[in-house]
C-alpha cells in the first residue's frame, strides 16, 4: 500500500479464543502489520452484538472501532454466539472471510458432506446416526465392520475411533452416544495403499499441497496428532477437486483433506475453513498468512465499493 492509501491502516479482525502465541493468529497479525494494515484479535466472548435504539452495534472490547474485514478462525469449537457474532458483521457490512453460510456448513462434517454430495463431488460413504438402534444397520449398509465413527465437530482428529465389532461399538460408541449430536459412521478406507493429502485454497486457487503421513500404529492423518507432513506437487486432477470442494462448501480460504485409495479413487475427507498453516508454510515456505491477509484487503475493497 502507498503512503497515503486509504486502506493503511485497515482493521482486520481475527476471531479467535487464543492469543498471539498461538502460530496462525501470530502469522495473521505479521502478515498484516506487512501490508500496512492493523490485526485485531477479537474473542467471541469478549465482543457482544447488539440493537439498540433501532440500529446495529457492538459492546466489549474493539466494540468503538470494529475491523473491516473479519476472518472467522475460531475452528471446531464454534458455537451458536460466535455464529450470531458473525452474522452481526455481516447484517453490518462487514467484510468476511469466509462468511456466515460457509462457517455455517464447514463446522458441521456431516452437513459438509450433504453438500459435496449433493454437487456431485465424491466422499467415503457415510450414515449418520442418532440413536443406538440406527448404528447396526448403517454398519450393514456401509458393508460391514471396521467402520469409522466420529462426530460432526471432531477437532485435529479427536473422538474419530476405529470400531472393530459390534461390541467394540456398544462399548466406545453407543454408551455415550447423544441424540443431539448424533455420530457419523463411515466406510474404513485401509492404510495399505492410501494417500492423505491436505490442500490449501485461497481465493479459489490451490495454493500448496502436503502428504499427511499418520505416526505409527494409527489410522488418522492429522499433523496435531504427531503425524508427518511433507510439501508435494498437486495433479491437476486433484487441485480442481479441492477447489470445487471449496466452492460447494463457499470458503474463500479452506483447507481440503482429500484421501486418495488404494485404486487411485480420490475422496474429499473434510473442508476445515479456519484451516492451521504451520506445517504448511514450514513445508512448503510459502507466505500463507501474506496470502489470507491481501484476499481479506480484497474482499474490505470489493465490499466498499457495492
Amino acid at each position: 500500500m502507498k503512503k497515503n492509501d486509504p486502506d493503511m491502516n485497515l482493521r482486520i479482525g481475527i476471531i479467535t479464543v487464543r492469543d498471539d502465541s498461538y502460530h496462525p493468529n501470530r502469522r495473521l497479525l505479521e502478515a498484516a502489520r506487512q501490508a500496512g494494515c492493523q490485526g485485531v484479535l477479537i474473542h467471541p466472548y469478549r465482543l457482544w452484538p447488539a440493537t439498540v435504539g433501532g440500529k446495529l452495534g457492538l459492546t466489549g472490547e474493539h466494540a468503538e472501532n470494529p475491523p473491516r474485514v473479519v476472518l472467522p478462525r475460531q475452528g471446531a469449537e464454534i458455537g451458536d454466539t460466535c455464529l450470531a457474532l458473525i452474522h452481526h458483521f455481516e447484517q453490518m457490512g462487514i467484510a468476511l472471510v469466509n462468511d456466515l453460510a460457509s462457517v455455517t456448513i464447514a463446522r458441521n462434517k456431516f452437513l459438509t458432506q450433504q453438500v459435496l454430495t449433493a454437487a456431485g463431488l465424491p466422499c467415503p460413504d457415510t450414515v449418520f446416526v442418532n440413536e443406538a438402534s440406527g448404528f447396526s444397520p448403517a454398519v450393514d449398509r456401509l458393508g460391514g465392520y471396521p467402520v469409522v465413527a466420529k462426530p460432526v465437530n471432531a477437532r485435529q482428529g479427536e473422538g474419530v475411533m476405529r470400531i472393530e465389532d459390534a461390541d467394540d461399538a456398544r462399548r466406545r460408541v453407543l454408551a455415550a452416544l447423544d441424540r443431539l449430536r448424533g455420530v457419523m459412521v463411515q466406510r474404513y478406507i485401509a492404510l495399505d495403499g492410501r494417500r492423505d493429502i491436505r490442500v490449501l485454497v485461497i481465493g479459489g486457487e490451490a495454493i500448496s499441497a502436503a502428504s499427511l503421513i499418520p505416526r505409527q500404529g494409527d489410522f488418522r492423518a492429522n499433523f496435531h496428532l504427531g503425524g508427518d507432513i511433507r510439501s508435494i506437487d498437486l495433479p491437476a486432477d486433484l487441485a480442481e477437486l479441492a477447489t470445487a470442494a471449496a466452492a460447494a462448501v463457499g470458503c474463500d480460504v479452506a483447507g481440503v483433506d482429500l484421501m486418495v485409495e488404494k485404486n487411485g479413487r480420490p475422496l474429499i475427507g473434510e473442508v476445515n475453513y479456519s484451516p492451521g498453516f504451520r506445517g504448511m508454510e514450514a513445508a512448503s515456505g510459502l507466505d500463507v498468512a501474506g496470502r489470507i491477509v491481501r484476499l481479506a484487503i480484497d474482499r474490505y475493497r470489493e465490499k466498499r465499493i457495492q
